[in-house]
């Protein structure tokens, strides 16, 4: 029970710091307005990404910045 709660919680923690990264790296490129709050869009495909197996802040951080720009390139 307490492994399993752990995990639960090392998992939030996994999702809170790739968010914080990406939100981070959008925002002072200017893809994110600076007084923008919670930008749902990208909170959901950081979560979507921890789902499918991406269990890496960086990796899940940096895909989660290429999919939130894509629409953006030519």
């Amino acid at each position: 029970m307490l492994a399993q709660q752990n995990l639960r919680t090392t998992g939030l923690e996994t999702l809170d710091q790739a968010y914080d990264i990406a939100f981070d790296y959008l925002r002072m490129s200017g893809a994110i307005p600076e007084m923008f709050g919670v930008h749902e869009l990208l909170l959901d495909t950081v979560v979507d990404l921890y789902y499918r197996g991406e269990r890496n802040k960086i990796r899940l951080a940096n895909k989660a910045i290429s999919a939130f720009e894509q629409p953006f390139r030519n």
